[in-house]
């Protein structure tokens, strides 16, 4: 199968060989590549022992390199546990990871020994330390092409963090210019105790900067610190059949083009499952476009409980009180916004619902969220939130949101108080949403009060929603919004409530159309400061 003369890699033994033929079996573009160059470096021929005790990175960076170093090629992973700091993909080589073969995050403070440290610093830092690095990861890639992990192996982030310190721009008080001071970013910090901490520790599983043709599949995570894979300005990336059972973020595409996240389970409960950014970490607005999520599940039960089979419920309530997340999201980093995104035949149990939206002053055009069952969510099923947080450059506009599609989505176990919604800002409205084919069961209970509250406005907010508290609505709630479609929806209570289906303040425009509800008439859709509202075909279920 491979050419001859290549030296240390056709040492495979036949346990070995058959685990990396299986690793490779599921990735046509791996064993594509194996064949074209004749490469194959087992890592044990470098050194590594696999014991779990030992450290193993050296030997397979000493792999990769000497894969690399052949026009590319697999470097293969045999069962075992390695014990790992800094592993560094390079061009054209493939990590195939055995079925029974763990690498195995280090932790810093028991061994003498450190992962690389953080590369990425800028004058302003618009985003968290752990979205702006990648060199400070337990693999990492850096402008590498034709890259790959594949196989059914683990990756266990136990010596991974899973914090570390925030951002740092012009609005913050403790900000300071490091071109002012005349010294570097990095000098400046470093001067922070908390920055400094940071170097030679990890916080990233699976971290990729500016990367092109990018395979990731088959393989698990387990604990994968604060995330378990992040790629920046990555194109031409395929991650399929992967698996994160995490207690932070799972994945997360950031300024990213053409990327399909394919057949993924991921458990986050404190934190996001699989989420879009448009982030500043490449040091300029990115637009994040072209991106496909789809066959995935996602939830937020405890971390472990997933791998384990038990789904054990997690206690975790977050910041505002809530529940658990573990959910797909468009946001919160959004300096560039997003384009083309499309999130279909996904399944979200026991997690918060699909949120999308802008907060920093990126554009949102086309987007479709199509045949997504979501069962018992936290908070809002299906929701488009526009803020100005504007966490970015002094003088960047706001941009606007437009052409979001929700469509053949079902809903149950749905907390009454969070319906459905749409949330502008009064200088810029959302546009051309809709929400067709929507089926959604909750608990009800809504009273008079409830139907009368007018929730709080900020214009200055996060993308979380969570500050607009019991909503009154059964199905839609929208504020700020033009050119509104709500057509052929159920919505269903178990008990009765007092709201209308749909309710609707400073809407310009809104077709609402074949919507089934326990609202009565005229009673189904509540108008405020709205106009231009057509009503056609409301139903009241018996």
């Amino acid at each position: 199968m491979f050419k001859e003369g290549a030296s240390a890699d056709l040492s495979l033994d036949r346990r070995s060989a058959i685990g990396l033929m299986a690793a490779l079996a599921a990735c046509p573009a791996a064993t594509a590549r194996a064949m074209a160059t004749g490469v194959v470096e087992d890592i044990r021929n470098h050194g590594a022992r696999g014991n779990g005790y030992v450290i193993d990175s050296g030997a397979i960076n000493a792999a990769i390199a000497a894969a690399a170093k052949r026009g590319g090629g697999v470097v293969s992973v045999p069962p075992g546990r390695y014990l790992s700091f800094s592993i560094r993909l390079l061009d054209n080589v493939t990590l195939a990871l055995s079925e029974g073969a763990v690498i195995e995050a280090a932790d810093p403070s028991a061994y003498g020994q450190n992962y690389d440290p953080p590369e990425n610093y800028l004058e302003q830092q618009f985003q968290d330390f752990g979205i702006t690095h990648v060199h400070n990861s337990l693999i990492y890639a850096d402008g590498a092409t034709n890259i790959a992990i594949v196989g059914r192996g683990l990756i266990y982030g136990a010596g991974l963090d899973r914090a570390g310190p925030g951002d740092h721009w012009w609005k913050r008080d403790s900000w300071q210019s490091a071109k002012a001071l005349g010294i570097s970013p990095r000098e400046l910090m470093l001067r922070n105790k908390h920055e400094a901490d940071q170097v030679g520790r990890a916080n990233k599983t699976i971290g990729l900067m500016n990367c092109t043709g990018v395979q990731l599949q088959d393989f698990t995570i387990l604990q994968g610190g604060h995330f378990g894979i992040i790629a920046h300005g990555c194109t031409n990336m395929a991650i399929d059949g992967v698996v994160v059972d995490t207690d932070r973020d799972g994945i997360d595409i950031d300024c990213c083009r053409d990327v399909r996240v394919t057949n993924c389970t991921v458990n986050a409960p404190k934190d996001d499952a699989i989420v879009l950014k448009s982030s500043y970490a490449l040091g300029r607005a990115v637009i994040c476009e072209d991106i496909q999520i789809r066959g995935c599940k996602t939830s937020g039960y405890q971390m472990g409980s997933l791998l384990d089979g038990t789904y054990r419920k997690s206690g975790y309530g977050s910041p505002d009180g809530i529940g658990v997340l573990g959910r797909i999201k468009l946001g919160t980093e959004t300096t560039g916004g997003f384009r083309n995104i499309q999130i279909s035949d996904c399944i979200c149990t026991n997690s918060r619902g699909i949120l999308v939206g802008i907060v920093d002053g990126g554009i949102m055009e086309d987007v479709t969220v199509s045949g997504v069952t979501i069962r018992d969510p936290v908070n809002h099923p299906l929701f488009v939130h526009h803020g100005a947080r504007m966490r970015a450059p002094k003088g960047s506009p706001i941009q606007g949101i437009r052409r979001v599609r929700f469509e053949d989505c079902q809903i149950s176990g749905a907390d009454a108080r969070y319906p459905c919604g749409v949330e502008g800002i009064a200088d810029s409205p959302v546009e051309d949403v809709t929400f067709a084919g929507i089926t959604m069961s909750a608990r009800g209970g809504g009273t008079p009060e409830d139907a009368a509250r007018e929730p709080e406005y900020r214009r200055e907010t996060s993308l979380e929603v969570s500050y607009l508290k019991t909503l009154p609505a059964q199905g839609v709630w929208a504020r700020h919004a033009r050119r509104l479609i709500v057509q052929d929806c159920r919505f269903t209570t178990e008990s009765n409530d007092a709201r209308p289906a749909v309710a609707l303040r400073h809407v310009e425009g809104a077709i609402i159309r074949n919507v089934l509800s326990s609202a009565a008439g005229k009673e189904a859709v509540s108008r405020k400061d709205s106009r231009n509202i057509t009503v056609e075909h409301m139903e009241r279920l018996a």
